[in-house]
């Protein structure tokens, strides 16, 4: 009876911040699964050419992140999430997270996420609440780089694109301390924000891209306050797994550069 009402309490918790972010038109997940569910991959959903421009990780890297002088370690997994994961180290190697804020901190009213990644936030004079608008523009195109919803099936050989899955078990899911993408209510929204889970949030599983998890210091996660700055991040391992393309165009032409907030 408690799980039963935990897990509604979270529903509900997801439901409200989503319609928030909607009406804000911050960049985040929804709590409602967008697309059409999917357990193995369709030509409609395998990667496109503009998809193949964007960064890709052929294995695993070890991301450190520095938050008020503690490091966490984060396990980013490019076997079952090569684009998003891709996508991280190559922004984490640019150095675009160095200073950015965690500008959505849920806690209450049980455990749930902390989100950073919205490059306005490395303005210190950017209001916090309007943070979660942001995503990362290539200065070498002027073009904001947005990602294909990518969601590997448990059993699958290779990840689906753009579709949420439902009644499908991904590879990679939300328990606690999971290391995911923040995206609006298109599937392909998803640019520089993430999210770090603070508790198993099975209800998100197949509708937000999980691509990796945190290994070491999820005391230093729990701590982290709104406004609390990511002092670096840098990739300690696996950087030669990183492939980048010869352009990063956007993945998805109609997305807006303002992607969305939290799940």
């Amino acid at each position: 009876m408690q799980t039963d009402l935990r897990n509604w309490l979270l529903s509900t918790l997801a439901v409200t911040l989503f319609a928030i972010a909607g009406c804000n038109t911050q960049g985040g997940t929804s709590a409602t699964p967008t697309g059409t569910s999917s357990a193995t991959p369709t030509p409609s959903a395998t990667a496109s050419a503009a998809q193949s421009a964007l960064p890709r990780l052929e294995g695993k890297a070890t991301v450190v992140m520095t938050v008020k002088g503690s490091p966490i370690t984060l396990e980013v997994d490019g076997t079952n999430a090569p684009i998003t994961a891709g996508n991280f180290v190559d922004l984490v190697e640019k150095k675009v997270y160095d200073g950015l804020v965690f500008h959505r901190v849920v806690r209450e009213p049980q455990p749930f996420v902390v989100q950073g990644g919205d490059p306005q936030g490395k303005n210190p004079n950017f209001p916090l609440e309007q943070l979660g608008t942001g995503g990362y523009v290539d200065p070498a195109t002027s073009q904001p780089r947005n990602l294909p919803l990518e969601i590997k099936p448990e059993n699958a050989a290779e990840p689906v694109y753009g579709k949420t899955l439902e009644g499908v078990k991904p590879k990679l899911k939300h328990t606690r301390g999971a290391l995911a993408m923040a995206r609006s209510s298109d599937p392909d929204s998803a640019s520089s924000q993430f999210y770090i889970a603070l508790a198993d949030l099975t209800f998100l599983d197949g509708n937000y891209a999980v691509f990796g998890k945190v290994t070491q210091g999820m005391e230093v996660v729990d701590k982290i306050q709104q406004g609390d700055r990511i002092e670096s991040a840098k990739v300690t391992q696996g950087l030669e797994n990183l492939k980048t393309g010869a352009a990063t165009p956007s993945a998805s032409p109609s997305a807006s550069a303002s992607p969305t907030t939290t799940p």
